[in-house]
């Protein structure tokens, strides 16, 4: 996918491109990755085409929903899931066993770091729900992880972004 075809569906779909992009990607679902999208979206905001607050809101509402689906589906259906992965992979219970025992020792700071670290940013919502972490707790520190990542690549965009353009126009 090229850039001059993002940019066509961002003139065409406007800010909701940018937010339905950005839930794909903390859904883990497959797509456009936010990290090409977000930047764009901080070069399209530079020169005016939708301002640089209402990206983040964008972006960061759309990182929480994404976030909350995850985690819910942790919850409701985490252990089942869990149980069906050891049968096929066995050998990996004592690790996952472990990671889970972790998340309920870190709690929210597990989370918080966890939304930092590529990959783990977006999986990081399922054993959170699997572990029934406290929906508040979780919320505030997937909120303030997934503020700091993307306002780093749409902040990017932004602020190299005659520099990054100049490279696809």
């Amino acid at each position: 996918m090229s850039v001059q075809m993002l940019t066509q569906y961002f003139t065409q779909y406007g800010a909701i491109f940018i937010f339905v992009i950005v839930l794909l990607e903390y859904m883990n679902l497959p797509g456009f990755p936010a990290g090409v999208i977000m930047p764009l979206a901080g070069i399209w905001s530079a020169k005016g085409a939708i301002s640089f607050p209402m990206v983040m809101l964008l972006s960061v509402a759309a990182g929480l929903l994404g976030s909350w689906i995850l985690y819910f589906l942790g919850r409701l259906g985490g252990d089942a899931f869990f149980r069906f992965y050891i049968k096929k992979f066995p050998g990996q219970k004592g690790l996952i066993e472990k990671n889970l025992e972790s998340l309920r020792r870190r709690g929210a700071a597990g989370v918080f770091i966890g939304k930092l670290v590529p990959v783990m940013r977006t999986l990081i919502s399922i054993p959170a729900g699997m572990i029934s972490m406290e929906f508040g707790r979780y919320t505030v520190s997937s909120a303030l992880g997934v503020l700091i990542w993307n306002t780093v690549f749409i902040g990017a965009g932004y602020f190299m972004g005659d520099a990054v353009w100049g490279l696809f126009a």
